[in-house]
């Protein structure tokens, strides 16, 4: 009888489709969002509001969008009747009063990212009037302000109020540049409006301009991705995040307009995260983490390098703070002790904050053995090693051991380490310390 194939190599990473077969949370939090549970989190959101001190970080959601893509899981919804987005506006503001008016003075603030959705949905003027209540609410120091556009509806007025705000990052929903894909996907932007965002954001004094990029997409092979990754880096982003598209469509109904049998299989999605990683760093990128490439000197870069590296609800970061406070319909806080997200739904969110309550609706309460493994976990994924406490390790053993097998991991005096090559396999490594991982999750595949 015959043994097993021989592994295959793609550029940099060797396929062990057996280590990938378990799909696997992001882990941009730990415990991830699907331990929480749903019950009122106001009074526990409250208390932790109430206790924090020191440096925090700001993350506001804007659940509209002008247009509809097909394969997004965002909370997001239709900008197509103004009195909604108007009243969203208006309790987006109330709830920055209330949040603000709990805090100690200590706290202060070093980054806010505008994320949704799509921020530029909403009038530029509305835009400024957010920045403004912000300012006027909370104590600022230097802060990094970060916003994520869609480069269909980045108007003139925009860039104006970005260029007036100061907003010192962009990221740029871009995906594929191929007219097939787009077309697929229900996001059609001929590269011409990327280009042109790009200058645009490039003149209103924008330093760190990011492309978000997807493999795995319908139509999409090896070319088409080369093709797209050779046309974004002429573009010369700061940072480029390379995700792999997870189709859910039994969670996600707006997936079912994209054709399950044009995607590529698991093979091929490993083949296209693989070259397209190789191919991004001859470019000049350096790697971050497990999807993100930034051009050396940027700060994403120089924190994967001197090992400040931290990962968030918002992904791979170089912001330090420990604390983020989540504003908007299903925005998450990560507090001490606590996580927990705001109703989902924009109209149940309205009416709870208009009656003056915090909107916490779901959520987990955290203690030292999830900070414990927390710390282990992101440690493993920022900066590719973690000492591991031996009761952790011991039990960790039996699994581990298919990794290490293959050489991806290394373990020697309590230190678990990622190899060269192991940066696919890196979420599949980490989940060996997830506690909560006792049953099958619709989670996202591993690559």
């Amino acid at each position: 009888m015959s043994g097993p194939s021989p592994a295959e190599q793609f550029a940099d990473w060797t396929y062990y489709p057996e280590l990938l077969a378990r799909p696997v949370p992001r882990y941009t939090s730990y415990p991830t969002a699907a331990e929480f549970v749903e019950e009122s989190f106001e009074l526990r959101q409250r208390i932790s509001l109430t206790s924090l001190t020191g440096p925090v970080s700001i993350y506001l959601h804007i659940p509209y969008c002008e247009e509809i893509c097909w394969y997004c899981g965002c909370n997001t919804g239709a900008a197509n009747k103004r009195h909604r987005l108007t009243a969203y506006l208006e309790a987006l503001h109330r709830e920055i009063a209330l949040v603000a008016d709990m805090l100690d003075p200590s706290v202060h603030i070093e980054h806010i990212a505008f994320g949704g959705g799509s921020p530029n949905a909403v009038p530029p003027t509305e835009f400024v009037r957010l920045i403004d209540a912000l300012v006027l609410a909370f104590r600022f120091v230097r802060p990094a302000l970060s916003v994520e556009l869609d480069p269909r509806t980045l108007t003139r007025d925009w860039l104006t109020a970005i260029r007036g705000i100061g907003v010192t990052r962009v990221s740029l929903g871009v995906q594929t540049l191929n007219p097939t894909v787009q077309a697929a996907i229900g996001r059609v932007q001929p590269i011409e409006m990327i280009e042109t965002a790009v200058s645009g954001l490039r003149a209103a004094g924008v330093g760190s301009i990011n492309f978000d990029l997807m493999y795995g997409l319908p139509h999409q092979d090896d070319a088409v991705l080369a093709e797209t990754l050779e046309q974004s880096v002429a573009m010369g982003p700061n940072r480029i995040a390379l995700f792999g598209y997870a189709h859910v469509p039994h969670m996600i109904p707006r997936q079912r307009r994209i054709d399950g049998s044009d995607l590529p299989d698991q093979r091929g999605r490993f083949r296209m995260a693989a070259m397209g990683a190789r191919q991004l760093m001859d470019a000049g990128y350096h790697a971050v983490g497990f999807d993100h490439f930034a051009l050396p000197g940027d700060p994403l870069a120089r924190a994967a390098q001197n090992g400040t590296l931290r990962r968030n609800f918002q992904g791979f970061t170089e912001d330090p703070a420990s604390v983020l406070i989540g504003l908007g319909a299903s925005a998450i806080s990560e507090l001490p002790g606590l996580m927990v997200q705001n109703e989902k739904n924009p109209g149940r969110y309205r009416m709870l904050i208009g009656a003056d309550q915090l909107a916490g609706r779901k959520g987990i309460e955290t203690g030292p053995e999830d900070e414990r493994r927390a710390a282990l976990i992101e440690a493993l994924l920022c900066k590719g090693a973690a000492r591991i406490d031996g009761d952790l390790l011991n039990a960790a053993r039996p699994r581990l051991e298919p990794f290490a097998a293959v050489g991806l991991i290394s373990l020697e005096r309590g230190w678990l380490r990622l190899e060269a090559g192991a940066a696919p396999y890196a979420r599949a490594i980490a989940s060996v310390f997830d506690a909560y991982r006792t049953e099958e999750r619709s989670f996202s595949s591993a690559i």
